[in-house]
């Protein structure tokens, strides 16, 4: 943490969005924004939008559990609008967007506050084709768009949308390169929710592809998700055993541990848009294999800071991580190009664009 200016010159900011648990991107990435800005010294007020229902049985119960969560959710909100000079709104495509990101903009602008929407979702093309006109005139209505990608930044050009980049946060006081013995059983990682838009079943596909060459390989999957069930019946039909482990989720504290013992990561999302998992990966000096979706060739480079691979080819996959496995040289350069690039996304630099990011704002629409 750098010596901070003066604590006046900032403005008071209120910071809108989900905290683990879950652990997720959006999540995770709030839950470091908010703990950094405040051990910057920056006056961070957070409106939580996932906060467990109380009482916890209330969760099971559909339109109950609505009203339980957005009804103080609105309260909460109302008043830390009122003593912030800057909203910023971490949003999402889909039901999160209508139920949490949209009434935040327009509550901050009923009370005259600079409104900053940091829009994260993969899907925002098809959310915003599909979605009634008042999601872009939402969006419109605030002082400051940021995306954490040049592919979504693409995105909202398609839709007359401007907007500016500031990436995603990997930590790396918590990440880093740990060595490995050269002679162990390579353990290649999974570090996405159970999902189907994650496509588990491709990297399964590849492992046992994997397990021809390195019959003692071992992946680790972490996450969870309503895939749990077929994909375990997956890994019975490979014939895989318990070369899989189903880990269930890491909370983000030691998520850490777990890339210190990998030695190749596999991303097999279908859409994305800058995930972290692959941050900590880099900074932790893990390998990459990802599919190109979305805004990941935004965020590496295939054959410099990752190896690529497309959308649901488990064959390119494998052939890719044997790759990584068997040709040392190339591991290495993947470690060496990845720290470089994981530098780019350390807290002092986004700090600074996030400080500029605020102030701009709150010159936009000043309040005492």
């Amino acid at each position: 943490m750098r010596a901070a200016p003066v604590e006046a010159s900032w403005p008071r900011v209120c910071v809108v969005g989900p905290l683990p648990p879950p652990s997720g991107g959006m999540a995770n990435q709030c839950e470091q924004l908010v703990r950094l800005l405040r051990q910057e010294g920056v006056s961070a007020e957070l409106v939580r939008t996932n906060t467990p229902y109380s009482p916890g049985w209330v969760g099971h119960v559909p339109v109950l559990r609505a009203l339980f969560r957005l009804l103080p959710y609105l309260w909460r909100l109302w008043r830390a609008c009122g003593r912030a000079q800057v909203v910023h709104v971490l949003a999402n495509s889909g039901w999160a967007w209508h139920l949490f990101a949209a009434p935040a903009v327009w509550m901050a602008r009923a009370r005259d506050r600079a409104v900053i929407i940091n829009y994260r979702g993969g899907l925002a093309d098809s959310f915003f084709r599909a979605a009634p006109r008042h999601v872009l005139a939402t969006l419109r209505s605030a002082q400051v768009r940021v995306t954490p990608s040049s592919f979504l930044l693409r995105v909202f050009g398609q839709h007359g949308l401007d907007a500016e980049v500031i990436p995603n946060i990997v930590d790396l006081s918590r990440f880093g390169p740990a060595g490995r013995a050269p002679d162990h059983a390579p353990h290649l990682i999974v570090t996405r929710n159970l999902e189907a838009i994650y496509d588990i079943p491709t990297a399964l596909r590849a492992f046992a592809d994997i397990r021809r060459t390195w019959p003692a390989a071992r992946l680790t999957v972490a996450g969870s998700g309503p895939e749990l069930a077929k994909l375990q019946a997956m890994v019975r039909e490979l014939a895989l055993g318990e070369a899989v482990r189903f880990v269930g989720r890491i909370e983000n504290a030691q998520i850490p541990a777990l890339y210190a013992q990998a030695d190749c990561m596999l991303n097999p999302s279908t859409a994305d848009n800058m995930p972290i998992s692959i941050l900590e990966a880099l900074a932790s000096g893990v390998p990459v294999v990802s599919t190109n979706a979305g805004g990941i060739p935004d965020l590496v480079a295939d054959n410099e800071t990752a190896l690529l691979v497309p959308v649901g080819d488990a064959a390119a996959m494998a052939h890719a991580a044997l790759r990584v496995l068997g040709e040392p040289a190339l591991a290495q350069r993947l470690r060496y190009n990845g720290l470089a690039c994981a530098g780019h996304f350390a807290w002092p630099e986004v700090f600074d664009r996030w400080m500029s990011a605020y102030r701009r704002a709150a010159s936009l629409c000043p309040r005492p």
